[in-house]
């Protein structure tokens, strides 16, 4: 009966050992925790991850900061280079939750509007958005003088407006009205003449509320690698602002979601419609957030590199040809032709030509980088950090006397950054369900360990039974030889 047990222990044993090694060599664990996030990790109304992409609880911050030009008339006369100072933060809590989901093609796609709506925050601002003053380019009258370039008889007009108006190249405004919008006098001149020119201007004059317009994003229902991907957006697969079908592919995600098991090999691909662009991150670093481990995507520097460093950007010259330097990108074909450059703030990662040009500028990689932080395991944003610039190119145009000195100079007027941490709930609901998913990943080390245990526990049982085995047959042998020493009794 005893060693009956005894070859349990060992069956047992042995049968831990193959379960574990199978297990190990099958990667059933990790291929079942795989097919599970898979499984969650999709937009459908029964998912884990759909509410928080429709409504987002990590809060998100935008910060902007303006540069104010210190020295107008000095750079107007051509006696020096321009000279600024940041001034910000005025920051804003941005709430970007989803209107109007649809689903669509058997769950395949669905399609969602994002409005978005800015409320200041005193607390975390340098000064009152309505009374601090920045001097800075007058965009709207740099915007009427392009639209009029090469035709003189109009151009003539408008200087005359220009004049009695006293718009000048610059112009001095509060922060709330550069932002928000101002009526602005020549805008106001010309809207009675022609209508349909709007009266009012501001970088974000009618964005409080209201969207970029119709996504359409796969689920990832049928392939978890087309998770959060747009199909397309207000109904177009493609743009057409560009001048080759590379520059106008509208590649990847809006920034907000990822498809799980990054790799650190991975380009990701993210359009937005700021830039009228889409753009691509690869991995940097390794970080941790709040105890979670993440990968560091940034955008490289041939994103934003010239036609000679990177022949793919080719396509953003428009008309072909028509090419800027390294860091920059001119938007005036999404822009109505107002002649904005977009760049990372203090020409991060741009040719020295820009950030060398105009005085107070100094570009720094950890305070102007664009990132994200993802978990490579369910892909979820930890950290991001969106920044970008807005410039004004300042030329020479034929007409307008006050040009005159102007040379192409790319005028910094304010960058934003768009900034999120994962909140601490969401924090530790993603720490638990990795600590699961290690844990479970271990199981066949687990059992490799319990089959060695049993096969040691079986191994000194039987060392155990033999020595008894040995012992009892040594006594036994004992006795017999005592017997056979004992002298025979004589009769007599």
């Amino acid at each position: 009966m005893m060693r009956r047990s005894y070859a349990v222990v060992g069956i047992v044993g042995v049968v831990l050992l193959v379960v574990g090694v199978a297990l190990m060599i099958g990667h059933v664990f990790p291929t079942l925790i795989s097919n599970r996030l898979k499984g969650e990790i999709k937009l459908t109304p029964d998912s884990r991850v759909f509410e928080t992409w429709k409504n987002p609880p990590p809060p998100v911050f935008m910060e902007y900061f303006f540069f104010n030009i210190t020295n107008p008339e000095d750079f107007l006369e051509g006696k020096a280079k321009a000279s600024v100072t940041e001034v910000g933060p005025f920051t804003y809590r941005e709430y970007r939750g989803k209107e109007n989901v649809t689903f669509f093609e058997n769950g395949t796609r669905v399609a969602a509007y994002t409005p978005k709506t800015f409320v200041f925050l005193p607390e975390r601002s340098v000064g009152d958005p309505d009374v601090e003053l920045i001097t800075t380019v007058n965009i709207p009258a740099v915007a009427v003088m392009n639209k009029l370039k090469g035709s003189f008889f109009k151009a003539t007009m408008v200087s005359v407006m220009m004049k009695n108006v006293k718009a000048g190249i610059f112009m001095t405004r509060t922060v709330n009205e550069l932002l928000w919008g101002y009526k602005d006098p020549l805008l106001t001149k010309i809207h009675t003449q022609s209508p349909e020119v709007e009266e009012y201007f501001g970088l974000m004059y009618k964005k409080n509320g209201s969207h970029d317009g119709e996504f359409v994003y796969y689920t990832g229902e049928k392939n978890y690698l087309d998770y959060g991907k747009i199909d397309t957006w207000n109904g177009q697969r493609a743009m057409t602002f560009w001048s080759s079908d590379y520059s106008n592919m509208i590649k990847g995600t809006d920034g907000s979601v990822f498809h799980p098991f990054l790799t650190k090999e991975e380009r990701l691909d993210i359009f937005t419609a700021d830039l009228c662009r889409s753009i691509y991150m690869d991995f940097e670093k390794e970080v941790e957030v709040k105890g979670i481990p993440a990968y560091r995507f940034t955008p490289p520097r041939a994103v934003m590199a010239s036609v000679k460093e990177n022949p793919d950007n080719a396509g953003y010259c428009v008309p072909p040809g028509n090419c800027l330097g390294s860091g920059v990108l001119k938007v005036d074909v999404c822009r109505k032709g107002v002649p904005v450059v977009v760049s990372f703030p203090h020409f991060y990662l741009g040719d020295e030509q820009y950030y060398g040009s105009i005085s107070g500028l100094s570009p720094k990689r950890e305070h102007h980088q664009t990132y994200l932080d993802l978990n490579p395991t369910t892909g979820v944003p930890v950290r991001a950090s969106k920044r970008a610039q807005i410039n004004i190119i300042l030329d020479r145009i034929s007409g307008f006397p006050i040009t005159r000195t102007l040379n192409g100079t790319v005028f910094p007027v304010m960058f934003l950054n768009e900034s999120v941490v994962i909140d601490d709930a969401s924090a530790a609901k993603l720490h638990k369900l990795l600590t699961v998913a290690k844990v479970v990943s271990y199981f066949p080390v687990l059992f490799l360990a319990l089959g060695v245990l049993f096969l040691l526990i079986f191994l000194i049982l039987v060392l155990r039974e033999r020595k008894k085995m040995a012992s009892h047959t040594f006594l036994s042998d004992h006795r017999q030889l005592q017997r056979r020493r004992q002298p025979t009794p004589q009769h007599q």
